[in-house]
């Protein structure tokens, strides 16, 4: 793209000048401008193009669209509504505005758009749209940018540069002077600042901060997708450094002020390849009868001191992000993985929510505080699972190892580990104890209206380069149920402690689904033959629950799981408790993930603070703290898919003289959208390419019909196709279309 331009002429400078003149007055409406500040916002410095301001403005002040404030100085005349919103980019750069101050979105078209970019919160007006009655607007005003640094591929000419965006919602590209592209080669993919966009530029100005790599490399398209949402790759030096200076050891004055349970029965149970230890769990036998259940959660806001260089950069991290190949933590490796984590066989500083509990699951006596713990055990789910399939305890494991009897798999690097086990229960025993109360807890929940969202997740197997040499499938079983449930008790019980105390507090909430998605998720699943109950909150929740144990091991399970969290709010954090719904919950809150999660660790110290009797903090500074939190949750959640959309395409690369059965998962009137049923790997077949006929889309029935033959193509259908093209560097998938797999 060449885009030879004398940034500095006024040629073209004076055209259509009133607009101009009004755009600068409106935009700042509450200011006084005289000629030559215009000149100076225009870019223009001869006598006949001042001269031509002065005109102008005296032709505007005549036709009373602006007003002299004072002699020489001119301001715009209001008489517009505005409004403020933020812009959702659709295609050219026109897009939409969505505000709270209308029901539907509010079109914008491209000229309207006025340097407005995808994400921004804008003013705007809007007015009645020719012909269709729908509202139009224009953009007035850039309150705030939702983004200054963009990730694209330079393009380098003799005396400047321009660096073309990647992805679809950034319409234009971005200038460099050629004294600002830092080292820059023609082709790299880099990290560009946006610096200025002058009035009379077509496209902002920027400077480039970093060069990333060459476009199509591993370390470059894992770099951009960290540098695209402004997520770290690593801490900075002093941060590290402050880090490795905490004291980490076990003192006997900090035991003295906590409660003592290293000698009760405590293991975790984790992620074949887990690193980090967020929870372990302890079982106790009580002379009562009743089972005392402890979930120690690691106390790092025991190392994390508010205040420090290192509690700034866990907070403005806020999660760690879990990209297909590596993890960007969000504490430094000497907490994450060492001092915090709970370790087999070390002695840890714990938060802790002990219960006493029956079979029934009834919780006779609760307790929360600060503990110290030892490990004696860890475990992989798999070998958890083991203990509850096959019923037997752990000494029963180790002796099924030893003679290869073992019916699951246990990987040969993760072993059960422990000192003496102690016999009063043993593990193996407290693990089916556990899950047999776990089990009843899942019960009750799901009687109360909680969703059973089981979506399988994708996993690559990788070699020593990071190649996708497999891929397989992660779904939960009893063990990880097991975990699940008593996380859920913690967090539900240590909310639900501070909430009845009417305290400001974080929680994890989750709104009702809209009667609009709803109804379009029944539009889909009809399809299929699936009918939804709409009746009430708890026949919304039963029947999306018979939806999803209705599709489970069908074609179309991906297609219909994808659609029903898609149909829900977006769960997310608040000082103001609505409930969460998806889990039927009234109180609920994050409180067991605080190396991963920055508001687990903010509960443990507002815990702390009304444990020791403290008054009720801030509501509106731990609210600002929560829309943070869930901003950058919802960064780091598009950078894993995303990185797994880059994954599937390397994977795809080594496949492409295959033919692939996948499942219509999205029809438009530009293609299909096809995923294959044996790798999830999600492609489109472009409606130019589907040659055998003139295909028209039916948004009715969404499908794609052939205007000669009637051949439908429609959502859900099963279809064969083959990898046309592979883009890593826009994590695009193209598919050619081969047709209907032959029926039996």
């Amino acid at each position: 793209m060449t885009k030879n331009k004398n940034r500095k002429s006024s040629n073209n400078k004076t055209s259509d000048l009133k607009n101009t003149i009004l755009s600068i007055l409106k935009k700042d409406r509450n200011q006084t401008y005289n000629y030559k500040q215009i000149a100076a916002k225009i870019g223009v410095n001869d006598a006949s193009s001042r001269n031509q301001i002065i005109k102008n403005l005296q032709q505007l002040k005549a036709k009373q669209e602006i007003e002299e404030v004072d002699r020489g100085k001119f301001k715009a005349i209001v008489n517009t509504e505005y409004h403020t919103g933020r812009v959702d980019i659709a295609s050219r750069g026109s897009g939409y505005i969505i505000s709270d101050d209308f029901e539907d979105d509010v079109y914008i078209a491209s000229n309207n758009m006025n340097k407005a970019l995808h994400g921004d919160e804008v003013e705007f007006y809007a007015y009645k749209r020719k012909n269709r009655g729908k509202k139009e607007g224009e953009v007035t005003n850039i309150i705030k940018r939702a983004k200054s640094e963009y990730v694209g591929v330079i393009q380098i000419h003799k005396s400047y540069a321009f660096v073309v965006p990647d992805g679809n919602k950034m319409y234009t590209d971005i200038f460099v002077p050629i004294n600002k592209i830092n080292k820059a080669e023609d082709g790299d993919k880099v990290l560009v600042s946006l610096e200025d966009w002058p009035e009379n530029a077509d496209s902002p100005y920027g400077k480039i901060l970093k060069v990333l790599g060459k476009p199509g490399e591993h370390n470059t398209e894992i770099h951009a997708i960290l540098a695209e949402y402004g997520l770290p790759l690593e801490f900075p030096h002093e941060v590290e450094e402050f880090a490795n200076k905490i004291e980490t050891s076990i003192t006997k004055e900090e035991i003295a002020k906590r409660r003592d349970m290293r000698q009760d029965l405590t293991f975790t149970i984790d992620p074949k390849d887990a690193k980090d230890f967020d929870d372990a769990l302890s079982f106790k036998v009580l002379e009562n009868g009743l089972y005392e259940i402890g979930i120690h959660i690691a106390d790092v806001s025991h190392y994390l001191q508010e205040g420090t260089i290192l509690d700034e950069e866990a907070y403005e991290r806020a999660t760690s992000v879990y990209l297909v190949d590596r993890v960007v933590p969000m504490l430094p490796e000497i907490l994450s993985n060492g001092a915090c984590s709970l370790r087999p066989h070390e002695e840890k500083y714990t938060f802790s929510a002990v219960f006493q509990m029956n079979d029934k699951a009834e919780i006779k006596e609760e307790w929360f505080g600060r503990t110290v713990t030892y490990s004696d055990a860890r475990f992989a789910y798999e070998e958890a699972q083991v203990i509850i399939e096959q019923n037997v305890t752990l000494s029963a494991v180790e002796v099924l190892k030893n003679t290869n009897k073992i019916n699951t798999t246990i990987p040969n690097e993760v072993s059960i580990t422990g000192k003496e086990y102690k016999t009063t229960p043993e593990i193996g025993q407290a693990v089916l104890k556990m899950d047999e109360i776990a089990k009843v807890m899942r019960r009750k929940r799901m009687s109360t209206g909680a969703i059973s969202f089981d979506k399988v997740e994708v996993k690559f197997d990788l070699d020593e380069e990071a190649n996708p040499v497999g891929v397989f499938f992660k779904t939960s079983k009893d063990a990880n149920k097991l975990i699940e449930e008593f996380m859920l008790l913690a967090n539900k019980k240590v909310a639900e402690f501070i909430g009845k105390q009417k305290k400001t507090f974080i929680y994890r909430v989750h709104d009702e689904p809209n009667d609009e998605k709803l109804a379009a998720l029944q539009n889909v699943v009809g399809r299929f033959g699936y009918k939804l109950d709409f009746k009430d909150r708890k026949s919304i929740a039963s029947s999306l629950n018979n939806l999803l144990a209705e599709v489970n091991g069908k074609k179309e399970q991906n297609l219909v799981d994808t659609l029903t969290i898609r149909t829900m709010s977006k769960a997310e954090y608040t000082t103001k408790n609505i409930g969460h719904y998806g889990l039927a919950f009234d109180y609920y809150s994050h409180f067991t993930s605080p190396i991963r999660r920055y508001p687990d660790v903010m509960a443990h110290r507002l815990l702390q603070h009304y444990l020791d009797g403290g008054k009720s903090a801030n509501a509106d500074i731990y609210e600002d703290k929560c829309n943070h939190s869930s901003n950058m949750e919802y960064l780091a959640t598009k950078a894993e898919r995303d990185s797994i959309k880059y994954m599937q395409i390397r994977f795809m690369e080594d496949h492409k003289n295959e033919d692939f059965v996948g499942v219509i998962s999205g029809v438009t009137d530009w293609g299909i959208y096809i995923e294959i049923i044996s790798n999830k790997c999600e492609g489109m077949v472009s409606v130019r390419d589907m040659k055998d006929d003139h295909y028209v889309f039916d948004e009715d029935h969404y499908a794609l019909i052939g205007k000669n033959s009637k051949m439908m193509y429609q959502l859900g259908d099963e279809v064969i196709v083959k990898v046309k093209n592979t883009d890593l560097v826009k994590k695009h998938l193209d598919f050619t279309l081969i047709g209907k797999p032959v029926e039996d």
